[in-house]
């Protein structure tokens, strides 16, 4: 019998959750998922050097912070590029954390993300524009995907968050299954007897259950895993990201991996459009949801705000 991960890729597509070019090599993943925390690693590694350099020489703008933004966005494109050497599919950019309530700055953003990698010979196709999902970004990604830019909408706590994103069209989503059961603990919550009771393998199964259900063909990737029973208790999800670690330990050990998710076939027409209004009263409901989101932005543009420190002080020296 092949060990799990390789019985895993026969369920779902594999994601690899970093920005570590040896770990990406030796998983072989379809894709894979950066962010400012991912790159914040990375630029301390060694092999990411020359990049860092390069970024610095090229930043162009009319003052320092200027200069550190913009090298910082070719920084992430430069990792991106060379990831994107080591897998057949998409690598995912995100846009900054600091412009998740700005809908036409993180449309700028975006477009100028896939304008760097176009200079690179890099399309579209083997892109994602990372965006945080609140009602702001969701509305760029929308746009975005009219312009056949394909988006991945991050930091996904709450069904409302889902439901909108599926029916802004956008092209992958990334619900968080660790983070969400960290919430619960942390509120007084028992550990989950079993993976099948864990706040987080239910949300993201309830999410793929609608998505199947309604018709919508935007992709579930379950993410944030914080065990190896998360990510197999949502096997035969669309795609699960999953850091080198748990990769590590899936490669590592035997035994059977059925299919945990399955399509019923049962289809229905989906509800009304969610508005504005609805969106933010049933997204305020849950209060894991509202914690986590708003967390989730302050963690990545702190990290953000330390790599920009990083390249500063480079820029400087």
């Amino acid at each position: 019998m092949s060990n799990r991960l390789e019985q895993l890729r026969q369920l779902s597509a594999v994601v690899a959750d970093t920005g570590d070019i040896e770990a990406i090599a030796r998983f072989r993943p379809l894709d894979a998922t950066t962010n400012p925390s991912l790159l914040l690693k990375a630029a301390g590694l060694p092999a990411y050097a020359p990049l860092i350099e390069a970024a610095l020489a090229q930043a162009q703008g009319g003052d320092a912070q200027a200069r550190v933004g913009d090298a910082g966005l070719r920084l992430a494109v430069a990792i991106g590029g060379e990831i994107l050497k080591l897998i057949p599919g998409r690598v995912s950019t995100e846009v900054d954390a600091r412009l998740s309530f700005d809908t036409q700055a993180t449309l700028d953003q975006a477009r100028r993300i896939v304008e760097l990698y176009d200079r690179a010979g890099i399309g579209r196709d083997r892109l994602l524009i990372k965006i945080a999902s609140t009602w702001e970004g969701i509305r760029a990604a929308e746009q975005l995907e009219k312009e056949g830019i394909h988006c991945n909408l991050t930091l996904l706590f709450s069904f409302a968050q889902a439901v909108a994103c599926a029916e802004a069209g956008v092209y992958l989503i990334s619900p968080f299954v660790g983070r969400i059961l960290d919430w619960h603990l942390a509120n007084g919550a028992a550990k989950p007897a079993t993976p099948q009771d864990d706040p987080g393998v239910q949300s993201v199964t309830a999410i793929w259950n609608y998505y199947k259900r309604h018709g919508y063909d935007t992709v579930v990737m379950g993410a944030s895993f914080r065990n190896v029973g998360q990510v197999l208790a949502l096997a035969g999800c669309d795609r699960l990201t999953i850091s080198p670690e748990l990769l590590g330990e899936l490669q590592a050990s035997d035994g059977e991996v059925p299919r945990a998710l399955n399509d019923s076939g049962e289809r229905a027409a989906p509800g009304e459009r969610l508005s504005e209004i609805a969106f933010r009263w049933q997204h305020n409901e849950d209060a894991m949801a509202t914690d986590k989101l708003g967390d989730g932005i302050r963690r990545f543009a702190a990290d953000q705000r330390k790599l920009e420190a990083l390249l500063a002080q480079r820029l400087n020296g």
